[in-house]
């Protein structure tokens, strides 16, 4: 009975599938024993209510993942000539009505396993919830979608015909007693509750894809020893060769201590000694094999070194807690580029050769995260998904795709011991698509940390309190870091985490788990419900340390401004200029222009460079950073931007530097004064903290080329510069569209105005004013004031309907799943129906080429760098797939809507898991210059100094 056949040797017999069944095993046996972490384990352990019998948790995920595709006994075996030819005469006579119904083989194999696990000797408790009935669901998902099982159906005997006759039925029991006898033919568990199997499906998924790659198939089939026995002993031994190639070989770190693992010359700061003192003596008494972690929040100024007090809790979390490696979560590529910059050197200052780093997100392709191999596309993974009868096309193609990007492409680094990226891959993990469960997998066995815990809207929210949920559930220790989170909001998230530990919520009804600011808060998730939550917090000490570190005095200047032509003194481009003319024509400095949308950012650019050109000013003291820029020239303009405006310098004489929110985190820039845009308050503090970032460490160190601030900021102090075009009675300017709530816009305007001319103290003020705005109020409605009101009422009733969504889309709690179809209660698949991580922010990868007058197509304006094309071999060269992905820009997908066949790349590039769904704008050159593409209603070209145009 052949379980492989497409991609091998066609002189060969096709690949057994009882072989295919044993290597599955053996790969399970070794991810159990190498991949997951203890925690995993624990979980999955006591899931099965064998928290006392690891070992035989052990033997019964690799019977799953040994029995996957026992649904291939079916009428699947006459998709292969070949395997047709071979069927015996008795297999061939008892067809039972094998044809009458078509399916799949994951869904028949989900019918098929409670006779099959019953004539192993399995108990049948017809639950619903016990082992049988779960071991066929995960047979049923591990094609990364789960089904319903519906046994009063599957069971009768009409049904069970569809998949052959009594032979057939014979043969599915001998197959799977070949996969219970080498495992030792283990017992049936009493129990397989729903978070632990929605794991083991993730272990069954990734050993199938690892086992099933071409190059290991084809080295099999060559040499296929008599004895299974033997057969499955080498596959044990084949299973190290195969987890190494994919990145997936665990490694330990020999810690530092802090000045030396993160590269800081000097001691580390209040918040940072609390966390390595404080927090690990108060975990040091929790046990290693304890069933729950905890959750940490970390509230801190920007600056305040967040990032390292993350890791270092992450030192003494995994600890406790049994995870291996962290996942850094972020909310925009540009903080991911570099915390991942930052996350390589920690790693490697701690002997970490060999670990597997890598970063996610859709820009990813740049960096040297990316290996090779990954940029190469990978050998073909024959999963067989999308190959039965009939299946051709799109549908086998998509399913080709889905495993090699997981293993080779755009998914892979959420599988690798080390993550930074972006967090919308992990929020898929909750959402009801395909390979959820893989995610959950991914994520569940790593310290989880997310920065900027405040980006994210009510949508977002969400979902990152459902996978915290779920997170609690497995015992993953959490730890959030922000600068102007809402207690209402921390409190949420806090809250789900624990009742997906298992706590009730009535008992966590009237409860709030609040930080100090600056400081941290620890919530212990262990324990009954019902029992004390155990909470610890920063020392008073400690807390009031950190806020003298970082004591400054934030001076605010709200300048009323008219956007457009009109305005006169008030417009406000010649506000900016006002402001900046002090760093061109006096004695420099540096200066943060931050706007609210692109088409701002390259108006004020070019404003200023028309402006100050004649003025000394040089190009390279003007820049331009914004999200439109191809990934390549992003890269090369955030290094350009960060360069000399971080702690340790040198520190330019001069610059001038116009940008969008991809400045507002995690960047290390340090300017002397700072103009922005209106923004919801929590953005403004945001903004600001790239003024004077670094002040308190240059005035204990001093300053990077002894360089002092230039006279004119030392006069003013620390000075954020707000353009209100609300001041005045004005409006919301047309351009900003729905950037932001015009409700926080005007809460922001009013509470500015009513301080007047009152500094910020930072940190002091920063979390009543985060609230003021951002906080759960109930007196925000104001009869007196019917435009107030009436914006009051449009943002609660977005968020509402963001929320909204959130819970239609969101999979349940772990607590609330009784059958594994609830994580795919949408109609439609991953290919057929989008679940989007943010509302309104589908994004495509667009690639600018330019179309010549002689009809050729290239990838520069000058025509020398022709497309690439697939070499003798059909692969894109490695260096050439890199080039291309380096040229492409994020964007929304819906401005492409209903022109996505006019934008199509060549297909020539259709089998590449990375540049097959690419959107591709052929640009006209005529006489030299770059001609607008009509797009929809509007104009669009790639301009060199600008980015992205479109108007």
């Amino acid at each position: 009975m052949w379980g492989k056949a497409r991609g091998l040797d066609p002189v060969l017999p096709p690949y057994p599938l009882v072989r295919h069944l044993l290597d599955a095993a053996a790969m399970a046996l070794w991810l159990w024993d190498r991949y997951l972490s203890d925690n995993q384990r624990r979980c999955i352990a006591a899931g099965l209510g064998l928290a006392d019998d690891p070992e035989r948790a052990r033997t019964i995920v690799a019977l799953c993942a040994g029995l996957h595709d026992i649904g291939k006994l079916s009428g699947f075996q006459f998709c292969d000539a070949r395997g047709r030819e071979r069927l015996s005469k008795t297999l061939a006579q008892d067809p039972g009505n094998i044809g009458v119904e078509k399916l799949q083989h994951d869904v028949a194999g989900m019918a098929v396993a409670p006779t099959v696990l019953a004539a192993l000797g399995f108990a049948d408790d017809m639950s619903g919830r016990g082992a049988i009935d779960r071991i066929a669901e995960i047979i049923g998902g591990h094609h990364g979608r789960f089904y319903r099982l519906g046994r009063e159906k599957t069971d009768g005997p009409l049904y069970q015909a569809l998949m052959g006759g009594a032979a057939w039925a014979r043969q599915r029991t001998a197959h799977a007693s070949a996969v219970f006898q080498v495992l030792g033919e283990p017992r049936s568990p009493e129990k397989f509750k729903a978070p632990a199997a929605v794991l083991v499906t993730g272990v069954v998924i990734l050993a199938d894809w690892l086992v099933s790659q071409e190059d290991y198939l084809r080295r099999r089939q060559r040499r296929l020893d008599a004895s299974l026995e033997r057969h499955f002993a080498e596959s044990c031994v084949e299973a190290e060769t195969l987890a190494h190639d994919a990145g997936l070989l665990p490694v330990a770190l020999e810690r530092k201590d802090f000045a030396e693992a993160y590269g800081i010359d000097g001691e580390p700061n209040a918040l940072q000694r609390s966390v390595a003192e404080e927090l690990a003596v108060a975990m040091s008494g929790k046990r290693a094999d304890r069933s729950g972690a905890g959750i940490l929040l970390v509230t801190a100024a920007p600056g305040d070194g967040k990032s390292e007090t993350a890791l270092e809790a992450e030192r003494a979390m995994s600890a406790v807690f049994g995870t291996r490696g962290f996942a850094f979560l972020l909310p925009t590529m540009a903080t991911s580029d570099q915390m991942h910059g930052r996350v390589a050197g920690v790693l490697a200052r701690q002997n970490a050769q060999g670990a597997s780093l890598t970063l996610t997100h859709s820009m990813a392709w740049l960096s040297s995260a990316y290996a090779d191999d990954a940029l190469s596309g990978g050998p073909q993974v024959l999963v067989c998904d999308g190959e039965e009868c009939g299946d051709t096309g799109t549908a086998r193609h998509q399913a080709q795709m889905r495993p090699r990007q997981w293993l080779r492409g755009a998914k892979r680094p959420l599988l690798a011991q080390y993550a930074v990226g972006t967090v919308d891959q992990a929020l898929m993990s909750v959402l009801p698509v395909r390979h959820n469960a893989l995610r959950l997998l991914a994520l569940s066995g790593k310290t989880f940390i997310v920065d900027e815990a405040h980006a994210y809207d009510p949508y977002m929210q969400v979902l990152l309190g459902r996978l915290l949920n779920w997170l609690g559930a497995y015992g993953v220790p959490v730890i959030l870091l922000s600068a102007t989170l809402p207690a209402s909001v921390s409190d949420r998230l806090i809250k789900e985490y624990l009742m997906g530990a298992g706590r009730g919520r009535s008992e966590l009804r009237g409860r709030s788990f609040k930080a100090s600011y600056p400081g941290w808060l620890y919530v212990d998730a262990e324990g009954a419900a019902g029992t004390e939550i155990y909470c610890t917090e920063i020392s008073e000490a400690r807390q009031k340390e950190q806020a003298v570190q970082r004591a400054m005095e934030l001076q605010v200047k709200v300048e009323p401004v008219v956007h457009g032509s009109a305005g006169g003194d008030r417009n406000r481009l010649t506000v900016i200029e006002r402001h900046l003319t002090p760093v061109v024509t006096g004695d420099g400095g540096c200066a943060l222009v931050v706007c609210n949308t692109v088409a701002d950012a390259q108006e004020t650019y070019t404003w200023l460079r028309s402006r100050f050109g004649d003025q000394g000013l040089l190009d390279e003291e003007l820049q331009l950073l914004h999200a439109r820029f191809p990934g390549d020239v992003r890269e090369a303009r955030t290094k350009g931007v960060t360069a000399g405006m971080g702690r340790t310098g040198p520190r330019p004489e001069r610059r001038i530097i116009v940008a969008t929110q991809v400045v507002e985190q995690s960047l290390d820039l340090d300017a002397d004064v700072v103009i922005s845009d209106l923004a919801p308050l929590a953005l403004l503090l945001q903004r600001a903290g790239r003024c004077w970032r670094h002040e308190s460490w240059w005035a204990e160190r001093g300053r990077p080329g002894g360089r002092p601030r230039p006279a004119w900021a030392a006069e003013t102090g620390p000075r954020l510069v707000v353009l209100d075009p609300l001041a005045g009675q004005g409006a919301v300017p047309k351009q900003w569209g729905t950037v932001y709530a015009e409700f926080l816009l005007l809460e922001t305007s009013e509470v500015l105005a009513q301080r007047g001319a009152q500094s910020i103290s930072i940190p002091g003020d920063v979390q009543c004013l985060v609230e003021e705005v951002h906080g759960d109020r109930k007196d925000r409605f104001d009869w007196e004031n019917p435009a107030k009101s009436a914006a009051w009422s449009a943002y609660t009733g977005e968020n509402l309907a963001q929320r909204s969504v959130g819970e239609v889309l969101v999979i349940p709690r772990a607590g609330k799943v009784a059958e594994l179809r609830a994580l795919h209660h949408q109609q439609g698949t991953e290919d057929e129906w989008e679940a989007a991580t943010r509302l309104g922010a589908d994004s495509v990868r667009l690639l600018c080429v330019y179309e010549h007058e002689d009809g050729t197509v290239t990838l520069d304006l000058h025509g020398s760098e022709p497309l690439p094309e697939p070499g003798m071999d059909g692969r894109l060269a490695i260096n050439d797939v890199r080039t291309v992905m380096g040229k492409t820009i994020p964007v929304r997908a819906d401005w492409f809507q209903g022109e996505e066949k006019l934008h199509r790349p060549p297909e020539s590039w259709a089998d590449h898991p990375m540049l097959d769904d690419l959107v591709v704008l052929k640009q006209p050159v005529r006489n030299g210059q770059v001609q607008g593409v009509p797009v929809r209603r509007e104009r669009m070209w790639l301009d060199e100094e600008l980015g992205l145009v479109r108007e």
